[in-house]
Formats: C-alpha cells, sequence, structure tokens
C-alpha cells in the first residue's frame, strides 16, 4: 500500500476521531445543562445547517483535491494554484448565498417538522435556532478550499489539526456560552440552546486561523514548487470549473446524502407518528434518532471517512497512470483495514447499548434500543463513502450520482409506511436498505470497471468475521457476569462497565489478529517487528 496513502490516512483518521469523539463527549454536559427534552431543539438547526453546508462546501475539499493531484502529477503546479486563488471568492459567494438561503428558510423548515399542537417545540423556537446556526456558513467555506489544495499536495495535517481546533473552541463557546446562560443568567435552556448553536461560527473562525498559519508554514515550498512550474495550462476559468465541477456534484451528493437521510426523517417522522397517536413522544424519539444515537454511530465511520479522503489523490494518481497493481493493492488495503475496524466497533456499540447509553446521556430503554438497531448501518455508512470515493477517484461520477439518487429515493419511499408499521425502528430500516442498494451498485459498477475480483480480501473477511464472533462471546458473557454481581447504577458504573467489556473485546480481537498474523499483514512492517519482539507470528 503507498505510504502516501497509509500517512494521510492515519493523520486524517486520527483527526476524524478525535472530533468526532469530541464531538459526542460534549453532548454529556451539554445535555445535562440544558435537559433532556429541550436538547431536541438542537438537532432540529444542525439537521438543515449539515444538509445546507454539505451543498456549499461537502464536494470542494475532496473535488480540489482531487484536481490539484491531478495536475501536480503531471508537474503542472501553476494550475492547481490558479484555481486556488479564483476558488477562494468563489467559496465566499457560496457561503453568502448558502447563509441567506437557510437563514430564510428557517420558517418554513419550522412548520414542515411541527406537525401538532402535541409536540414540545414551537415554529418560533425552531426558526430562531436555524437561523443563529446558519451564521457558520459564511466562514466555513473557505476552509474548504484551502483544505482541498493542501490535501491535494500530499499535506494532510492542516485538515485534522484544523478540524479539531475548530471542534474544540466550538465545544467550549457551548458549554461555557449554555452554562452561563441557564445557571448564572438564569434564563430559558432553549436560550442557551440558542447560543450553543451560533459557537459553530466561532469555531469556524478558529479553523480559519490554524489554517492560514499551515499556509505560511507550507508557503516557501509551494513558491518553489510554482516557479519551476511551467506557466499554468491555458484552460480557462469556465473549462476549469466545468472541470472541478463536474469532480464536485458527486462529492456534493456524498457529502449530503446523509444529512438528506435525516432531513427525510426530519420532515416525514413527526407527521407518520402522529397518524399513529404517538405525537406527544415524537420530538423525543426523533432527537434520540436523528441526534443522540446518530452521533455514537457515526464514529465507526469516522475510519471510512479518514479513508476516503486519503484514497481520492492516491487512486487518481494511479489511474492517471493505468498503474491496475498500484489500484489493486490499495483497494484490498482499504477493504480490509475499514472493515477490520469497523466491525468490531459496531458490536461493541450493540452490546453494549445500554451502558453507553445511560453513561452518555441517562438510563433509558428507549434509547438504548434505538442505539442497538441503528449501530450495524454504520458499515453501511462507511462502505458508500468509500466505494463512492473509489468511483471518483477513477471518473466514474454519474454513477454516484445514480447510486446516491436511488438510495435515497428508497428512503423517500419507505420510510413512512415502515414508519406507520414498525415506529422508530422503520426509520432506521428505511435508511438501512437504501444505502444497501447504493452500496451494491457501486460495488458491482468497481468490480466491473477495474475487473476488480480479490479472492484474498473475501477470505480475509471471513477470518474478520470468525475473529468478531469469537470477541463477541467473550464481551457478552464478561457482561452477563458483570451485571449478575450488579446492575448498573448512575454514570460511573455504566463507565466502569463499558471500559472493562472494551478491554475484553480488544484483548481478545487483538490476540486473535496478531497471533494469525492479520494485524502485520495489514499495517504493514512496522507492526511486524514490534509483534516479533512481542512474541507474536509474523
Amino acid at each position: 500500500m503507498s505510504s502516501n496513502l497509509v500517512k494521510g490516512t492515519a493523520i486524517l483518521t486520527i483527526g476524524l476521531f478525535l472530533s468526532k469523539a469530541l464531538g459526542l463527549l460534549y453532548v454529556i454536559p451539554f445535555y445535562a445543562i440544558v435537559g433532556k427534552e429541550n436538547i431536541g431543539l438542537y438537532q432540529y438547526a444542525y439537521i438543515p445547517y449539515n444538509l445546507a453546508l454539505a451543498v456549499a462546501i461537502s464536494g470542494a475539499p475532496l473535488a480540489i483535491s482531487k484536481y490539484v493531484s491531478k495536475y501536480n502529477a503531471m508537474g503542472d503546479y501553476a494550475t492547481g494554484r490558479k484555481l486556488m486563488k479564483s476558488g477562494m471568492l468563489v467559496m465566499t459567494i457560496t457561503g453568502i448565498l448558502s447563509f441567506l438561503v437557510l437563514f430564510f428558510m428557517a420558517e418554513p423548515i419550522a412548520k414542515l417538522v411541527i406537525r401538532d399542537d402535541e409536540q414540545i417545540f414551537t415554529i418560533e423556537e425552531i426558526k430562531s435556532v436555524i437561523r443563529w446556526v446558519s451564521y457558520a456558513l459564511l466562514a466555513v467555506p473557505l476552509m474548504s478550499i484551502v483544505r482541498g489544495y493542501l490535501q491535494g499536495n500530499q499535506k494532510f495535517e492542516p485538515t485534522s489539526v484544523s478540524q479539531l481546533v475548530e471542534q474544540i473552541v466550538r465545544i467550549l463557546v457551548v458549554l461555557v456560552g449554555a452554562y452561563f446562560v441557564v445557571n448564572v443568567l438564569d434564563l430559558s435552556p432553549r436560550l442557551a440552546v440558542n447560543f450553543a448553536v451560533f459557537a459553530a461560527f466561532i469555531g469556524a473562525l478558529a479553523g480559519l486561523v490554524v489554517l492560514y498559519k499551515y499556509w505560511l508554514k507550507y508557503k516557501p515550498e509551494f513558491t518553489a514548487l510554482y516557479e519551476s512550474s511551467p506557466p499554468a495550462s491555458s484552460i480557462s476559468f469556465i473549462d476549469m470549473y466545468k472541470e472541478v465541477i463536474g469532480y464536485t456534484i458527486p462529492f456534493v451528493l456524498v457529502g449530503v446524502i446523509n444529512p438528506l437521510y435525516q432531513f427525510v426523517d426530519m420532515i416525514t417522522f413527526n407527521d407518520a407518528m402522529k397518524s399513529i397517536g404517538l405525537s406527544s413522544v415524537t420530538d423525543e424519539i426523533l432527537t434520540m434518532l436523528n441526534f443522540l444515537t446518530h452521533k455514537v454511530v457515526m464514529i465507526p465511520v469516522m475510519v471510512a471517512t479518514g479513508f476516503s479522503m486519503a484514497l481520492i489523490p492516491v487512486i487518481t494518481s494511479y489511474y492517471t497512470r493505468n498503474d491496475q497493481k498500484g489500484l489493486t493493492r490499495s483497494l484490498d488495503q482499504t477493504f480490509q483495514i475499514m472493515l477490520f475496524l469497523t466491525i468490531p466497533m459496531v458490536i461493541g456499540l450493540i452490546v453494549l447499548s445500554d451502558e453507553f447509553y445511560t453513561f452518555l446521556y441517562s438510563k433509558d430503554a428507549v434509547g438504548s434500543a434505538v442505539l442497538s438497531a441503528y449501530a450495524p448501518v454504520a458499515i453501511l455508512f462507511g462502505l458508500f463513502t468509500v466505494t463512492a470515493a473509489i468511483l471518483q477517484g477513477i471518473d466514474k461520477h454519474k454513477w454516484i450520482v445514480f447510486t446516491s439518487l436511488t438510495g435515497l429515493l428508497i428512503k423517500m419511499i419507505l420510510n413512512i409506511p415502515l414508519i406507520k408499521l414498525f415506529e422508530v425502528n422503520g426509520a432506521i430500516a428505511a435508511t438501512a436498505i437504501g444505502y444497501g442498494v447504493a452500496v451494491s451498485i457501486n460495488l458491482f459498477v468497481i468490480s466491473k470497471v477495474l475487473n476488480y475480483h480479490s479472492k484474498m480480501v473475501f477470505r480475509r473477511l471471513i477470518l474478520i468475521g470468525i475473529f468478531n464472533v469469537i470477541m463477541l462471546i467473550a464481551v457478552h458473557f464478561t457482561l452477563k457476569g458483570l451485571l449478575a454481581i450488579s446492575p448498573v447504577g448512575g454514570k460511573m458504573q455504566a463507565l466502569l462497565y463499558v471500559l472493562i467489556c472494551a478491554f475484553v473485546g480488544a484483548a481478545v480481537y487483538g490476540a486473535l489478529a496478531l497471533k494469525s498474523g492479520l494485524a502485520q499483514k495489514l499495517f504493514g512492517d512496522r507492526l511486524t517487528k514490534i509483534t516479533k519482539k512481542l512474541g507474536f507470528g509474523g
């Protein structure tokens, strides 16, 4: 596997993991400050915001990365710089337009989700919180263009560090601001939620500062490459942006697809629940699905996201050089490592759903059941992200559009009838079916276009499956033993049980992977050297 892919994936995945972990952990004190009922208002703001954000910028970092990587591989560093300069203006305009759209669409969106007087929020409250979060759209698109340019130059650290700093600053503002509003000023927790969503704008400004410092650090290197480059290609700005937009549309769909699935739930769930007489609990259950458990479920997905961000420039480079061996090797390694890391995390969430939910939020049978049912969908989320990235890297943009929209259409068709039949599990099932169809088509296209049929990967996945079954048995009986000694009585006890079971699971899974030599084969020579010293097979 390419050292650039390994290094880039590691940097992006670590940054994403820390960012996602912080994005989950801050909910614990925030939940305590504003309360179980009011935290639902927060998710009503963030789903439309994530949707607008995905449309505004999600395609930009990866599309710019692909474009810059392509021309850099030809020795043409000037064309990438040309795109960077004009892109700053384009992203500024995009940010302003997306801000205006979300700000003025706040009331129509609020009217879509409030379907009954029994619901706990008002149209005015939802409109207000959406407008407060929309300000972040003025700053975030600028970050995307810089991140994309740096990634195209194989500089992955700035993306990770800026994401992490952005998240830390945002969380500090959320928690300090919410605490001050509720406990010092003694004002409504719902007002604290308004302030909390505005923190996204302040965090984005902090991320911009970090990227600017990295830009100054790399500027001499980029200047030297620029000066050694032939003049920028004669491609016009119109043709340049046609190419970039051709890359961007599939990326936008990949970035926007998860918020779109959530948005479908947001505008259909309450109405479907009302039709079966559950208006009084629909806001609370939708919050569990679209915010509280979704944050946990997306943590395993960060592995796939890190891979997709690092994979695209590498796949593009191999594809441009027609290096079939390089392509096959990268795909083999990507699928194996992603599933090797993701599957045990998902199994852990299923087995320990009660304990996780109790520790993170509060003891709630419905919430833990939603988490347990939702967790397996994380594997489909990850596979979709990676397979879409591969299709993008080999210029199969139309297939990404087709599979994304096909999956979404299936979700839209099935959502209401399945919710009426199975309540919240119906919404989860509709999401799983939609993603499952999209992933299946993506894999079929990849296998046909690249003639990719890896029996070795299939055998390795069987081995990974066996290891996970053994790990599952070990964790299950460990938890049963702990609960027999003492049922979970509070957050700290729930955390203790999670940590003990996680240690047992990691020890069993790790020992099996090391003893069989699978871990060494997946993670390379450095791990092999270490494990040989420890007495494991290499």
